[in-house]
């Protein structure tokens, strides 16, 4: 990893701005379910994780409480990390198709994990004013992703995020807004946007969310990022 992304991702991780999301996430850590029983958890926001020369940028909505908060690695130790670095191995950008804790020997190509929000927060529901302050965390990884061409959002709350964090970088924004929607796709400035269910057992479990519907909306993103 590059050094300027080495050091905002240090100081992503020491973050204290939103005292509802540091109690909450320090609170699960510490009465953890039985599966969990004795696991240090991570408990501190999440840094984002791949390829410093990432084409592609994935944009989720927060950790989960006992997945990212627990381990410390986005979308890793829960089921919707599960679908998503499973798909992200089937389309040839990860080495491994699992994600169980941080030193598990899991590299990406191509690809940058982030998120709008960085703590997980209660019920999975940032609140507007959370949302806001950490948004410019993600508009630094962007600023120092400088191949980056396409950004996957996954999940309604993500293709807002993606969307805020692209105008705050000055790219021209198409009118009207670009509506999220499962395979949707926009071109927002030097950016391609793409759109995919989030990978949410409430998606998976009910059917809402395949694994081919998943794996088309990666192929997309990566076509449209030149990978």
């Amino acid at each position: 990893m590059s050094a300027e992304l080495s050091r905002l991702e240090r100081e992503i991780s020491r973050c204290t701005l939103c005292p509802r999301l540091v109690e909450w996430r320090e609170r699960v850590a510490a009465d953890p379910p039985k599966r969990y029983a004795g696991q240090a958890y991570w408990a501190r926001p999440v840094p984002a994780f791949g390829d410093p020369q990432a084409r592609l940028v994935i944009v989720g909505l927060a950790p989960a409480a006992h997945g990212a908060n627990r381990t410390g690695r986005m979308f890793t130790g829960d089921r919707s990390g599960d679908w998503l670095y499973a798909a992200l191995h089937r389309a040839g950008l990860a080495n491994q198709p699992h994600s169980v804790s941080a030193d598990d020997g899991l590299r990406l190509n191509g690809v940058w994990i982030s998120a709008v929000n960085r703590c997980a927060p209660p019920a999975n529901k940032p609140t507007v004013g959370e949302r806001d302050t950490c948004l410019p965390y993600l508009v630094r990884e962007l600023e120092l992703l400088p191949d980056a061409r396409a950004v996957l959002a996954l999940g309604a709350y993500g293709w807002d995020g993606a969307l805020r964090a692209l105008t705050a970088l000055g790219m021209s924004m198409p009118k009207p807004r670009p509506r999220f929607g499962h395979g949707a796709s926009a071109a927002i400035g030097d950016y391609t946007l793409v759109g995919s269910f989030h990978p949410s057992q409430q998606n998976t479990f009910t059917g809402k969310l395949t694994e081919g519907m998943l794996d088309e909306a990666i192929q997309g993103a990566k076509a449209a990022a030149g990978l």
